[in-house]
């Protein structure tokens, strides 16, 4: 026989499961109401905008936007966002990790000072340091191509670097002392010892890193001019003109295609992503 206590405990339980749920139905409707929108025609997206099914299913969007814009298709664009995505992620997650190891294992002169310096370039919006960047790699003659979008993604990110400090100092020290016992240098302890065990850490880095370089616009804005270049975040932009007529049915085909390797890759690394936030925050 259930008690008070517990009667009460299971419909707060209840109503926060009820609320809980709305609020996921409110929060994802847009994203519903634009797949949907895919399969419809350009004019029937805004005459019949309050209802989500389409009046009839239709693939036509999808092959119009692939086909993409002055000869370019889409299969150009996706190719370059998955070089961007990939090769800044890579440069990403190896060079963080190496910093983050030298701030939490390695004693070295004003080691603080430095912290907090990275800290507080990690504080910094982009648009701070948006024009004097671009000034710099305009005169080493980059502007135009994907170097000032991917290079400096090989010099550790912040938030990164940070997410590995917390993460190495919750490994016993006594693991690299063993290491040093048995002749490791600091660069076998970090491969052969700090590696293996911060791979959440690593794998959280990878999805993060990726999703915001795939999502990334204003990069693509600053830098490319050549639309054999752009990557599928620019090249959406493409299907919006102001002074004609807007493909609105092509341009949330192709967002919606833009969403499944995110998707993926969010289903596959979950468990790693929440492992290695939650074992940040409780070794930090």
């Amino acid at each position: 026989m259930k008690t008070g206590y517990q009667e009460k405990k299971l419909v707060t339980t209840a109503i926060y499961h009820v609320f809980t749920f709305l609020f996921a139905c409110v929060m994802i409707y847009p994203l519903v109401w634009m797949v949907m929108s895919s399969f419809k025609n350009t004019n029937e997206i805004f005459r019949t905008a309050a209802s989500l099914l389409p009046e009839r299913f239709s693939f036509e969007n999808y092959k119009v936007g692939w086909k993409g814009f002055a000869g370019y298709g889409f299969g150009n664009f996706f190719k370059n966002s998955f070089i961007i995505a990939g090769l800044s992620t890579v440069g990403a997650v190896i060079s963080s990790a190496v910093v983050g190891y030298g701030f939490a294992r390695i004693d070295f002169k004003f080691k603080g000072f430095w912290f907090a310096c990275m800290l507080l370039a990690m504080m910094l919006p982009f648009q701070v340091i948006m024009i004097p960047q671009y000034i710099i790699f305009n005169k080493m003659g980059w502007v135009g191509s994907y170097l000032p979008i991917i290079v400096p993604q090989f010099f550790g990110q912040g938030f990164f670097i940070f997410l590995n400090v917390q993460f190495i100092k919750g490994i016993p020290i006594d693991l690299d002392e063993a290491a040093r016992m048995d002749g490791c240098s600091i660069y076998s302890i970090f491969i052969r010892i700090i590696l293996p065990l911060v791979k959440p850490s690593l794998v959280t880095s990878a999805i993060f890193s990726f999703m915001w370089r795939w999502d990334d616009f204003l990069a693509a804005l600053l830098y490319l001019s050549d639309p054999l270049k752009y990557p599928v975040s620019y090249a959406l932009k493409m299907f919006s003109d102001p002074t004609a007529g807007s493909d609105w049915g092509a341009m949330f085909a192709m967002a919606t295609l833009s969403l499944i390797p995110i998707f993926f890759i969010f289903l596959t690394m979950q468990k790693y992503l929440v492992e290695g936030i939650a074992s940040t925050g409780i070794k930090g």
